[in-house]
């Protein structure tokens, strides 16, 4: 069951975080305390977005990081899956579909229904790409571009 993190479990998502990482590389390396920053921000600050945990039979077998922003295109909230990560022994067993299904509705993890989902995906990453595209989701019309202004 997926479930709003709680201070708690941050232990376990900074774990499952750079495993993420290093099964999908980024071009920006990424830190614990960086990790623990983003956990904080979106308790603080809960309009930005939640994390949240895939709990089974009490083992943490999950996290997603969802962040919202409002679109005057598409006339409400946007969710962006911004990280999405099942630990191997927790994979192929529905539930990364049950989460992207479950933010289609009302639900208890984010306060209001979106008008739409987005995420990304690596090129090299087919099986996470084929159940996105099963679920539904489809290639955006626009290209999407990024200017980094890391120190």
């Amino acid at each position: 069951m997926w479930r709003i993190a709680k201070t708690l479990d941050d232990e376990e998502i900074c774990e499952m975080c750079l495993a993420l990482y290093v099964e999908d590389p980024s071009p920006v390396m990424i830190s614990q305390c960086q990790i623990r920053d983003t956990l904080e921000i979106l308790r603080a600050e809960p309009t930005r977005g939640r994390a949240i945990v895939l709990e089974v039979e009490g083992a943490i077998g999950g996290y997603a990081l969802l962040i919202s922003f409002w679109s005057n295109e598409l006339g409400g909230e946007v969710i962006v899956i911004d990280e999405l990560y099942v630990r191997p022994s927790f994979r192929r067993q529905g539930h990364a579909r049950e989460l992207l299904t479950s933010l289609c509705r009302a639900n208890s993890l984010w306060p209001e229904r979106a008008v739409a989902l987005e995420l990304e995906v690596t090129q090299q990453n087919r099986r996470a790409a084929a159940l996105y595209e099963k679920v539904g989701f489809q290639l955006a019309k626009n290209a999407r571009l990024r200017l980094f202004v890391l120190d």
